[in-house]
């Protein structure tokens, strides 16, 4: 007997509604990380006029989400991640509000006319966006609904719609945008908090890779090392197989030629490139030496060794970042580990290199060779690897 509260066009069993739900927000995962991201955001593709329709209808139906009002709080983020005016940063607000509250940052960031003007340009204004997509966004959730409630009867097809409207808030406002900024590990040394919270980029289409989006984020290709996977961008080859997608932008790839006694223009450019590389691998190299002198002044001086434990996280950070306080002692307990001191105070030389925008080519490239020649005179094995690696960058 037809029973208009579970019964409607299509008889599933539960298990089919659980994958109903699951294809369907999926889809819409998708249209977020291939539309509005790295499409719309940062034109890392160009998208089949078909397609982008598609994908904007899709999100007017599933989400309510207006194009201009995503991309322009997006590159908001990018512009000032991980200060106060960042849209949503856990840094700022606090990991808790971002993974159970991100939504309301969203919103509270769309009524900011400002923002929605500055950072919306190249963004969808035809005749549609004006007077449905915008103008009604709401009623694409009220037509999502009745369509679920025809197909698959009152109490399942509501709670499909219900699953489909807190979708996006928890995965991409409260994962993407808190852990995402908060936990996991990180491939490249950015200059911001964000992390990779899984190598294998499935249930949020790839934007589970979130460090290597913020290292260069005008790539349509999230995945970077061999173990990683990025399924928004098997998507996008899958539409360029059809002419329906072109890629413009992806992450450089390192190559290595030779090294160079004297750097060059192509050198220099080359090590602008991949100054994130450079980054971490100098992390790595300040955790190995850390490492070391801990452990040497555990056996000489166990109240250096603790005072050094407890600064461990400022290592890496840009001196402007660390407390006034925090810094003197920083110094005072660096003075006690000397090859430390020297690899800390070279990065910070390093990376005053390359952000010195008012500073001609010729004096970049004059400091870099300077930098590294400092480097390979120390005598510290890891200065000394690193320069030689910055000589081969091709």
């Amino acid at each position: 007997m037809f029973n208009p509260l579970f019964d409607g066009l299509l008889d599933l069993p539960w298990w089919g509604l659980v994958l109903v739900a699951l294809g369907l927000t999926h889809i819409t995962i998708a249209a977020v990380t291939i539309y509005l991201h790295r499409h719309q955001a940062h034109r890392a593709l160009d998208l089949h006029p078909a397609v982008a329709n598609f994908f904007r209808f899709w999100l007017w139906l599933t989400t309510g989400m207006v194009t201009r009002e995503w991309v322009a709080i997006h590159r908001k983020h990018h512009a000032f991640v991980e200060t106060p005016e960042d849209p949503h940063s856990p840094q700022i607000h606090g990991i808790a509000r971002l993974v159970f509250g991100g939504v309301f940052l969203y919103v509270e960031e769309s009524h900011n006319k400002e923002t929605i003007t500055r950072y919306s340009h190249g963004t969808p204004n035809d005749w549609i966006e004006r007077n449905l997509y915008s103008r009604w966004s709401v009623m694409g959730l009220v037509l999502m609904g009745l369509i679920n409630i025809s197909l698959f009867g009152i109490l399942p097809g509501l709670l499909i719609l219900v699953v489909q409207i807190v979708w996006i808030p928890f995965w991409a406002a409260g994962i993407i945008n808190g852990v995402g900024h908060y936990w996991g590990y990180r491939t490249f040394a950015s200059s911001d908090a964000s992390t990779n919270i899984s190598p294998w980029g499935i249930l949020i289409g790839g934007e589970e890779l979130h460090n290597n989006h913020h290292a260069y984020a005008t790539s349509a290709k999230l995945s970077n090392r061999w173990y990683e996977f990025d399924i928004g961008w098997l998507y996008i080859q899958t539409l360029s197989a059809f002419g329906l997608a072109r890629v413009k932008k992806v992450a450089p790839k390192v190559r290595l030629g030779a090294s160079k006694a004297v750097l060059d223009f192509d050198s220099l450019q080359a090590v602008l490139t991949h100054r994130y590389d450079i980054l971490a691998r100098y992390t790595q190299s300040l955790k190995q030496t850390y490492a070391q002198e801990l452990a040497r002044l555990q056996r000489l001086s166990p109240g250096d060794a603790a005072a050094l434990a407890g600064l461990r996280r400022w290592l890496v950070r840009d001196v402007d970042t660390v407390p006034e306080g925090e810094r003197e002692h920083l110094d005072r307990v660096l003075s006690k580990a000397t090859t430390l001191k020297t690899l800390v105070h070279m990065r910070q030389e390093l990376l005053a290199v390359w952000e010195r925008s008012s500073a001609t080519r010729e004096q970049v490239l004059g400091q870099l060779e300077d930098w590294c020649r400092r480097a390979e005179a120390s005598g510290i094995a890891q200065l000394v690897e690193l320069s030689g690696r910055m000589r081969r960058y091709a």
